[in-house]
């Protein structure tokens, strides 16, 4: 197959990384990579794989907040795969009616004394020991613990969760036949493990229902009859995974950032007015999602240069996060920072359904952290390693030494 035809025919999932990106060094430390291109080539054709990328923040929100123009559905002859992401309004709001109750601000303030629970579980297990793989022992099991919670699956599934969820979102890093037929069957037999997994659960709501998220999309749809019954099980999947991938990777970046510059760890702790800003300021400055596709659904101008219909249009939050025309001293982080029109969670109609889940559940984490440990320092030796192609800008890895606080 020729590599114009790639992302066209196999949809933007399976986008190859940019040549700039082709290596794990460069993908490590994408935004010196993501400046110049920002000033160079701010909106691009790419001639090897038939795509565009945006890199500035004016063009990257004028994208995503025209769903009309910029479609996020890239099966639309295929309506058996729609799920909340890549379906366009209306359709797309008769998706988050079925759960919108569970994300309100009040509905997740519930939680917290949950998410307080969790986190000092967790920090038990690794607090005499002075140090701790963050990933692995706070960042990954705390948000699928909750989402898990939510959901009524049990929470001693996470690293099956884990497991499964990283093989979804996982990308290919070159556009050969090969790479691509072993990344999609991959990722089909993840979807299918969670989707009879979700099937047994679903199964047994029918039968006796809960106060769970599960029930509710179940009744929720029964009344409004919007979802078939394997929609509702890729809804599920869908919210599983979204529920915990990109904040671990938030969890992550923020002791990234503390152990980076350590003078925030004290800061913090004198005034945790400040937590809600940092948290904002660590979505900014090391988004979880480094980029959104969207498809062109007519022939459309854009800074001089025309965008074809059908055409895939790759919008790079993790450009725009860092655009000067939008942010005063962009590479330097600052948690007074306001505004911080940040676009981590997207922006227009498909703005994440669970961002304030996330936010409460990063506040917390970073409260509880600071609380409990000092110093927290990066391993020495460590190599920061990305995580696979397209999340990127998150770590596989950040193993960490600090010293106890008595509680």
């Amino acid at each position: 197959m020729e590599s114009k035809q790639v992302a066209q025919t196999r949809g933007a999932s399976f986008i190859p990384p940019l040549e700039e990106f082709n290596t794990e060094e460069k993908r490590a430390n994408p935004f010196p990579i993501l400046k110049t291109l920002r000033e160079n080539t701010p909106l691009r054709f790419d001639e090897t794989y038939g795509t565009w990328d945006a890199f500035l923040y004016e063009d990257c929100v004028r994208i995503l907040k025209d769903p009309k123009t910029f479609s996020s559905n890239f099966n639309r002859d295929n309506t058996n795969t729609e799920n909340i992401i890549t379906v366009d309004p209306p359709r797309h709001q008769d998706f988050r009616e079925l759960v919108n109750g569970v994300f309100t601000p009040k509905a997740v303030a519930d939680v917290a004394p949950r998410i307080y629970e969790i986190l000092n579980f967790l920090l038990d297990a690794v607090q005499e020991q002075g140090r701790m793989n963050t990933v692995y022992d706070v960042a990954a099991p705390l948000p699928v613990m909750v989402i898990a919670e939510l959901l009524g699956i049990p929470t001693t599934d996470r690293l099956y969760f884990k497991e499964l969820s990283d093989t979804l979102v996982t990308g290919v890093t070159d556009s050969s036949e090969e790479t691509y037929k072993r990344v999609q069957a991959q990722r089909l037999h993840a979807r299918d493990t969670l989707n009879d997994y979700f099937r047994q659960h679903l199964q047994m709501r029918k039968e006796q229902p809960t106060e769970d998220l599960i029930s509710v999309l179940w009744y929720a749809n029964a009344e409004k009859q919007v979802l078939d019954e394997d929609q509702i099980l890729r809804f599920l999947t869908t919210l599983l995974v979204a529920g915990h991938e990109t904040t671990t990777n938030l969890i992550t970046a923020m002791v990234r950032v503390l152990s980076e510059q350590p003078q925030f760890q004290e800061r913090l702790l004198e005034e945790p007015h400040l937590i809600p800003g940092f948290v904002e300021e660590t979505l900014r400055f090391y988004p979880s999602v480094p980029r959104l596709t969207r498809r062109a659904t007519m022939d459309v101008e854009l800074r001089g240069q025309v965008i074809r219909e059908g055409q895939l249009v790759n919008v790079w939050m993790a450009s725009a996060n860092r655009d000067g025309a939008k942010f005063a001293h962009p590479d330097v982080f600052d948690p007074t920072r306001h505004p911080n029109a940040h676009i981590t969670f997207g922006f227009g109609n498909h703005f994440c359904l669970g961002a304030p889940l996330a936010r409460l559940e990063a506040q917390i984490a970073l409260e509880t952290i600071l609380r409990r440990l000092g110093n927290i320092a990066l391993v020495e030796g460590t190599k920061i390693e990305p995580t696979p192609y397209p999340l990127f800008t998150a770590v596989k890895e950040y193993p960490v030494t600090f010293e106890g606080r008595s509680i």
